[in-house]
């Protein structure tokens, strides 16, 4: 199915169970300080699931009237940026649109389940057997699922195609700090989570105590492009593609490769996504700033104009790919067709970001002409603060004349700075600084390091249980690296610890961590790991930790193992059947 098939169905599908269409709202969700952007469909009706308003009584500010039913159907485009840095691999994107259902006290679990496995297995024609499931597995606080995993076997789900998660995995919410929260269950598809059915029954207070709702809701959520990639079956099944690989992302990247100098399918997918996320928060009302929502925005731009260089994209590129943006959405979402707004708050600050670029790059120039073996930190976090140059870009120009950047020492100069931000803005903006900002940075320096423990992590499995163990998906936030391999059964206690002492053991060794480009085939001849199911380009950038591990990919790492600090296995779990998932952490 295209993009608009599946919106149209879905939207179909739940009015014929008579849902009322409410429509999306803003990106810049309004009274919701809790918020920094609208990042799910239910935010619009918070207030509804905790009992605040009534839908057949208040005015809702969107429609201006009441909802007029208790169970309503919304396709609401939706913003994330915990995410930004996976961006460009086959899941994750920062502007997204979220399918969803909802119900205030109309219906549960009973009738929900159900409606999905019939949109799922009947209108989206998804094979049963390649459905997997998560549900609830219950803790200390809260017992398991077990209505929600007693209506899925009654369906058709076998033992063997249900993940029990814990409340990291299976308990959503709540939006913000506070608000409606509750146990959920997963919807997946060769591994790709296309459906969460959350069911409200709690209210997380600010001090993250929970209270029961005194109406129980309905709350669910399915990416569209997550969907549109999976209705391409049975190529889906048999190919190595992504949610790239659709009606909504391919003119763009058709354009991109067409008018670059350069092949990088990663860098292609990024200026895509950002590009698309930026004419929305444009068009929403959004302005490029140093603090909050518009620093996001800033960001975002930055980010283009750094890999627009590095692929060498024609200049004023902007308005041909807003057009093509337009005619993929405007049917949609009519207000991204206000051509000359948009390109004037994005020429805007590309200007000014390429008039402080040139500066900084001419003074890295000048301090790396000196050829040092090292790049300290206090002068890289002086080229970041002084000409707004990311973190992500000295590495790459101090690379490129094979000079390390010592990202620990970059790292405690931002904790010096936001300790001396948090003074200054409690005075100045009433606690209202900065703290946004270094929040960002500080993120990427974390995620830097897990997804260079996640090599780490992968080669350790290797070496303990052979070479047929490879890299079946992962992810990461700022807490925790996830990896999933093919494995048929649970490791032991002492597995997991036999793993986390070969991972720690490389930390010590203080491994030198180094990057070039090979063509393809060398890089195959080479032995470097790769997933060759993927379209690689012909020329991609490989890693070497020592002469330990050896793998295509685009990074970022850091620079050496001492960075890392203490491995810790957190968890080990099934993913789906024959894939096990290992989840771990870093300390100081």
């Amino acid at each position: 199915m295209k993009s608009f098939e599946v919106r149209d169905t879905f939207l179909k599908f739940f009015k014929n169970y008579n849902h009322i269409h409410i429509p999306g709202v803003s990106l810049l969700p309004e009274g919701d300080s809790n918020a920094l952007f609208t990042v799910a469909g239910m935010q619009q009706f918070k207030d509804y699931f905790s009992g605040i308003k009534n839908p057949f009584l208040d005015i809702h500010p969107n429609i201006m009237k009441p909802l007029g039913s208790n169970n309503i159907v919304t396709i609401q485009k939706c913003l994330r940026t915990i995410d930004i840095d996976l961006v460009g691999d086959e899941k994750h994107l920062t502007m997204f649109e979220m399918l969803g259902n909802f119900s205030f006290a109309g219906y549960f679990k009973q009738e929900m389940i159900p409606m999905a496995f019939e949109f799922v297995t009947q209108v989206l024609n998804i094979p049963v057997e390649k459905l997997s499931i998560s549900v609830f597995a219950g803790d200390s606080e809260i017992s398991f699922d077990q209505e929600s995993y007693d209506i899925w076997k009654k369906l058709g789900i076998k033992e063997e195609q249900f993940i029990k998660g814990n409340k990291e995995d299976n308990f959503w919410g709540p939006v913000g700090s506070e608000g409606p929260c509750g146990p959920c269950t997963e919807i997946y598809v060769n591994n790709i989570e296309i459906w969460d059915l959350v069911f409200n029954e709690f209210y997380m207070n600010k001090n993250k105590t929970l209270t029961p709702l005194k109406q129980k809701g309905v709350d669910t959520g399915a990416g569209l492009e997550r969907m549109v990639l999976v209705t391409e079956f049975p190529k889906f099944q048999t190919t190595h593609n992504t949610i790239y690989n659709t009606d909504i992302f391919m003119p763009m990247l058709d354009y991109i490769n067409t008018n670059s100098q350069k092949y990088d399918e990663k860098l292609f997918r990024i200026i895509a996504d950002h590009f698309k996320a930026s004419i929305f928060l444009i068009a929403d009302g959004l302005h490029p700033s140093n603090v909050d929502r518009g620093y996001v925005l800033r960001r975002l731009i930055r980010r283009i104009i750094n890999y627009q260089q590095r692929i060498v994209l024609k200049d004023n590129f902007e308005k041909d790919l807003l057009i093509i943006v337009q005619n993929i959405y405007n049917n949609f979402y009519p207000e991204i067709n206000n051509t000359d707004n948009i390109l004037s708050v994005y020429n805007t600050e590309r200007d000014k970001f390429l008039s402080t670029l040139e500066k900084g790059l001419k003074e890295l120039n000048k301090i790396l002409d000196k050829q040092p073996k090292i790049l300290d930190g206090k002068t890289a976090f002086y080229l970041y603060e002084s000409f707004g140059f990311p973190l992500e870009m000295i590495i790459e120009e101090a690379s490129a004349k094979n000079v390390i950047v010592n990202t620990s020492e970059f790292a405690q100069e931002f904790e010096k700075h936001k300790n001396i931000s948090r003074a200054g803005a409690q005075h100045k903006f009433g606690g209202h600084g900065l703290e946004h900002n270094i929040t960002l940075t500080e993120s990427n320096i974390r995620k830097t390091k897990l997804h260079t423990a996640t090599h780490l992590l992968l080669q350790a499995l290797r070496e303990k249980f052979g070479n047929s163990i490879y890299q079946k998906g992962s992810d990461i936030n700022e807490g925790r690296l996830r990896l999933d391999f093919p494995f048929e059964r649970k490791l032991s206690e002492q597995e997991l610890k036999d793993l986390e002492n070969i991972v720690n053991d490389k930390i010590k060794q203080a491994l030198p961590i180094e990057s070039k480009t090979l063509s393809l085939e060398q890089a195959k001849k080479e032995n470097y790991l790769g997933v060759f199911t993927a379209k690689y380009p012909p020329q991609v950038t490989v890693y070497n930790i020592g002469n330990w591990s050896k793998e295509i990919c685009a990074g970022p790492h850091v620079n050496n193992t001492k960075e890392l600090g203490h491995f810790t296995i957190l968890k080990e779990e099934s993913s789906s059947a024959g894939i096990r998932r290992i989840k771990a952490t870093l300390t100081n």
